[in-house]
């Protein structure tokens, strides 16, 4: 079977940028890693996770590039994790992070199930829209409103007031 995938670069600027792709459904998540970094312009050489996403696109558990860990890690692989185990019919939704000094975001989410038609190599770049900037868009995370908003420290100070805290250069 064939998943088609519409892989969107999270940006608030007014132009979509995205890109649809086909790929086997027993390819890897480390040959979508791929795809998805070429049809958008970059090297493949950063790091990169995938995060099972729900329907509101809330970021659920990694599944990394590398493992990264020391020791023995729990962690799951793009290399060992096959397409058709992470999505479903059911469960359609991946978050895509490249570059996580950047942090070029995208959102992933299979639209269709076909059957593979002959003389077609997989995976496929089926369609591109929009030019990707030059720079990941920044992304902005603001606390939420209310008694808990973190605006400043308990005791008064802001944390734009660093210069006049009158720390020791050797404090520790």
């Amino acid at each position: 079977m064939i998943f088609r995938f519409r892989v969107v670069l999270d940006n608030d600027t007014k132009e979509d940028i995205f890109r649809d792709i086909e790929i086997r459904d027993t390819d890897t998540l480390e040959d979508l890693h791929n795809v998805i970094t070429q049809s958008f312009g970059f090297d493949g050489s950063e790091m990169a996770s995938f995060y099972i996403s729900d329907d509101e696109w809330n970021q659920g558990e990694e599944i990394s590039l590398f493992d990264m860990s020391e020791g023995g890690s729990d962690i799951q692989l793009m290399s060992e994790t096959i397409l058709n185990s992470a999505v479903t019919e059911n469960r359609t939704k991946l978050i895509y992070v490249y570059d996580f000094l950047s942090m070029w975001t995208f959102m992933v989410e299979l639209g269709e199930i076909v059957d593979e038609a002959q003389g077609t190599d997989y995976p496929n770049l089926l369609f591109v829209h929009g030019q990707v900037p030059d720079e990941a868009p920044e992304k902005v995370f603001e606390a939420e409103s209310g008694e808990d908003a973190f605006d400043e420290f308990e005791d008064g100070y802001s944390s734009d007031d660093y210069d006049h805290l009158d720390f020791e250069e050797n404090w520790n």
